[in-house]
């Protein structure tokens, strides 16, 4: 075996080659096992993500090397992804505390949260944004973070990812700019009206739900999967966001590998498909003239 290493740097390319070796897959927060190392190492270690290279001399404790050979080993032997074993997780330049109430933060729309929803929200800066089924609130809480003059209501069936979702409302100090409601979907969301609704719903369907990789076993399947074409959520939000949205209002929904099943099942719709620089697809947008004028061909 290779020695043990002793600063930043040789720890990272000894979990990279570990990383490398074990049989793990990648995709809550990081693609590959380079950025995966990363992320283990500067963590245990202390130092912040954006680090430069002046670190990688930086000193590693025998404390620190044990931890890293256990969260190694478990990443590896038990699929956890990272995130969960770190308690942490990292989306849009924010940190926020993962855990197993909510699936990791993983969502091109960090993209489009940190570009201001250019050019596709026309509008004045939004005052008002939903995130609906928000989990551990890292979307909504982001666009608070981003755009302070917005009120932002965090929505969501599940109790235990709002608890969680408290938490990082806490953490990232925005409680009072942003309010958290459990409802299926919009049914406990009142009269309110939206400049912005953001969605990352449950998309997954039913075939890839069983053929996903150990690490999203670890995921609450409530948060992963909706029906057989995975679409059951997102239909729901398409039929009834249009009376939540102000007139100049805007929906977004990412439905990741269900968009062909959504552009078959909805043909007369014209979903504008988002592109990222970074990466991610399967992110759709639609004003609300847009769902006013095709509220029959939904099914509305």
């Amino acid at each position: 075996t290779a020695a043990q290493p002793r600063t930043v740097g040789e720890a990272i390319s000894y979990y990279h080659d570990a990383l490398e070796a074990g049989d793990v897959h990648f995709g809550h927060g990081t693609d590959n096992a380079w950025d995966e190392a990363v992320q283990l190492v500067l963590s245990v270690a202390d130092l912040p993500l954006d680090a430069d290279d002046g670190v990688l001399p930086h000193p590693l404790g025998e404390d620190m090397r044990e931890r890293l050979e256990a969260l190694l080993r478990r990443r590896i032997e038990e699929h956890i992804p990272l995130p969960y074993l770190l308690g942490r997780a990292w989306f849009a330049g924010l940190e926020f505390r993962c855990d197993r109430r909510a699936i990791v933060p993983r969502s091109p729309l960090a993209e489009l949260i940190l570009n201001g929803f250019n050019p596709w929200y026309a509008g004045p800066s939004p005052q008002r944004v939903l995130d609906l089924c928000c989990g551990g609130g890292c979307i909504g809480l982001a666009v608070a973070h981003y755009f302070p003059e917005a009120r932002v209501d965090l929505v969501d069936i599940d109790s235990d990812a709002l608890a969680l979702a408290a938490e990082n409302r806490k953490l990232l100090d925005l409680e009072q700019q942003v309010a958290i409601l459990q409802s299926d979907l919009f049914q406990q969301v009142g009269e309110q009206r939206y400049d912005l609704i953001v969605s990352n719903p449950p998309y997954v369907d039913a075939a890839d739900l069983a053929a996903m990789p150990a690490e999203y076993r670890h995921e609450p399947e409530l948060a992963l999967g909706s029906g057989a074409d995975g679409l059951y959520l997102t239909r729901r939000i398409l039929v009834e966001a249009r009376q939540y949205l102000h007139d100049h209002g805007l929906l977004v929904v990412e439905v990741g590998n269900s968009w062909e099943a959504l552009e078959q099942a909805c043909p007369q719709v014209p979903f504008t498909w988002l592109e990222f620089a970074h990466g991610g697809h399967g992110v759709f947008a639609l004003t609300a003239g847009e769902l006013q004028d095709y509220a029959e061909s939904l099914g509305g």
